[in-house]
């Protein structure tokens, strides 16, 4: 059993979790704790980051896309530094998930479809190698706010708003676009798994789950 602890700041989507731990299969296994490492206080944080250490979660992420940007690069690497430390596990958050997926993918230019147009999380996206080629709003109809990323130039969708429930979706608009589509529960979920170095096969979390290992000769 692999277990992945996710530190959520709110109550957005929460419910996208439970679908997502369905489909990676019974031998993965999704804690949720309340807890916002940058607003918690460093005793509150212990605690609750000490709980999931005593579940047994093999790794932490912090499932927050725009708080885990507001620091900057450099700054939001301080913070998995410290979050990692405090909890005693391999840690990171759904922000650095988005680039090092993108890394996963071999993707270097990307649409961004959000409720919240940040241009702190384009700085940190183009700090990790990756150019964000446009952008729009996301509405209330999710297939048809991705026509964006029919952009040529761009290689995939981003939707890096938590509040946006796309697990059960992921399939179906990469089939609209025939490209990947990242979202931040997925990433979430996926970088909490890289942390421990498992790889799960299940496509209907679109093309991250279906990558292969690569072999080194």
């Amino acid at each position: 059993m692999t277990a992945l602890g996710l530190l959520v700041p709110g109550e957005d989507a929460e419910d996208d979790y439970p679908r997502l731990e369905q489909l990676l299969g019974s031998d993965v296994r999704i804690d949720l704790i309340r807890a916002d490492p940058a607003g918690d206080p460093p005793d509150r944080l212990a605690a609750r980051t000490g709980e999931l250490r005593l579940a047994g979660a093999d790794s932490v992420v912090w499932a927050s896309t725009t708080g885990a940007v507001a620091a900057g690069w450099e700054g939001a690497n301080g913070q998995v530094r410290v979050l990692a430390r405090t909890a005693g596990l391999p840690a990171s958050s759904t922000a650095f998930g988005f680039v090092h997926a993108a890394r996963e993918l071999g993707v270097t230019r990307v649409a961004v479809v959000t409720a919240h147009e940040d241009a702190a999380f384009t700085a940190f996206l183009r700090a990790g190698g990756v150019s964000v080629i446009c952008t729009a709003p996301l509405g209330e109809d999710l297939a048809a706010s991705v026509h964006p990323a029919a952009h040529e130039d761009a290689q995939a969708l981003v939707l890096p708003d938590t509040s946006a429930r796309t697990v059960s979706r992921l399939a179906a608009l990469e089939r609209q676009l025939g490209k990947p589509v990242l979202t931040a529960h997925q990433v979430t979920a996926w970088e909490a798994l890289r942390l421990t170095d498992r790889r799960v096969n299940a496509p209907e979390l679109g093309t991250l789950f279906t990558r292969e290992p690569v072999v080194q000769v």
